[in-house]
């Protein structure tokens, strides 16, 4: 029985097509070799979008692990330049300390002198590294952000103003190092 008998109504797909001379297989059709060009193209694309994201993902991790890098040098390192501000004011009361032990001691006067010197170095320093005084003056606001009220005494001012600051508060950088301890005047 033949192809055709088996199949009295045949369709262009069942028709047999004779092979070509010189080889078993037949050459692709145009439609399949434009689509093996297309696969061609787009993995010679894949590859290259995959080699740029592996590129962009292994530059990001150096980033990353610099950024760590200089964070931790940064943590290290941040008091440095604080505490080189401070070594003048330790060598001024060494030198203190060690003129009082000597044989020809200093008058209340000298040191009293070398006290205020060695107050305006630290002063200095402190405001060098931005670490500035919160000393408010009488009849301020109480502001509960950069004070800390101790108590509350009977003024002739408003309300809620400070009447006392008891010990300086101090600021680093806008940031409350610590408040200032104030006694603030009572309501009426």
């Amino acid at each position: 029985m033949s192809a055709n008998e088996a199949n009295p109504n045949p369709t262009p797909g069942d028709a047999q097509t004779p092979a070509e001379p010189g080889g078993d297989q037949a050459a692709p059709p145009p439609a399949e070799a434009g689509l093996e060009q297309r696969l061609a193209e787009l993995e010679a694309k894949h590859a290259s979008v995959s080699d740029a994201y592996l590129r962009a993902k292994a530059d990001a991790e150096n980033t990353r692990r610099r950024a760590e890098e200089e964070m931790s040098k940064a943590r290290k390192f941040a008091v440095e330049a604080f505490a080189e501000s401070l070594l003048p004011v330790r060598d001024s009361l060494e030198a203190a300390i060690t003129l009082q032990g000597s044989d020809k001691p200093a008058t209340t006067e000298q040191m009293l002198e070398g006290v205020h010197a060695t107050l305006r170095q630290l002063n200095s320093a402190l405001e060098r590294n931005k670490v500035l005084p919160i000393d408010p003056p009488v009849g301020t606001k109480f502001d509960p952000h950069q004070h800390q009220a101790i108590g509350m005494v009977p003024a002739d001012q408003e309300a809620n103003t400070v009447v006392t600051v008891l010990q300086k508060g101090f600021l680093i950088a806008e940031r409350v190092l610590r408040p200032a301890l104030v006694m603030v005047a009572a309501p009426k």
